[in-house]
């Protein structure tokens, strides 16, 4: 048996719900609220830096994309035998509506958490359906 399955199996044992090929993680949870004028959307993006994210707007939706590779850090000399963080590239697609511009989004990453801030679309005043002529 070769030494690096006795601590894939070990660890098998030992944490049966993070086996990373029964489980995927939950990735990119969101919450969304709402205020008068604005919503709020903050999405966990844990282990990320705030370079690895990119928010993008077009034709009134709002993706957010996350990506991270597999980077050994050069410090340390011991051999890896098992990783279960994710690599790669994720990404959410929300439509905001047409009304939104990108200089009217705000957006601030902190403790692994992207904050956005939305504008609610601006209710443009009811046009009077009535085509009649007032007779004076």
């Amino acid at each position: 048996m070769l030494l690096s399955n006795v601590f894939s199996d070990m660890f098998d044992d030992m944490f049966p719900t993070m086996n990373a090929r029964v489980q995927a993680p939950r990735m990119m949870t969101c919450d969304v609220k709402e205020y008068g004028d604005h919503y709020e959307l903050d999405m966990e993006l844990a282990g990320f830096r705030k370079e690895d994210i990119k928010a993008e707007l077009k034709d009134g939706y709002l993706t957010i994309k996350a990506e991270r590779s597999n980077v050994k850090d050069e410090s340390d000399e011991g051999r890896v035998i098992r990783s279960e963080r994710f690599t790669g590239t994720c990404q959410r697609t929300f439509y905001v509506g047409e009304h939104v511009r990108r200089e009217d989004v705000s957006a601030a990453f902190e403790d692994g958490v992207l904050r956005l801030s939305i504008p609610k679309q601006v209710e443009q005043p009811k046009v009077e359906e009535n085509h009649y002529i007032a007779i004076q």
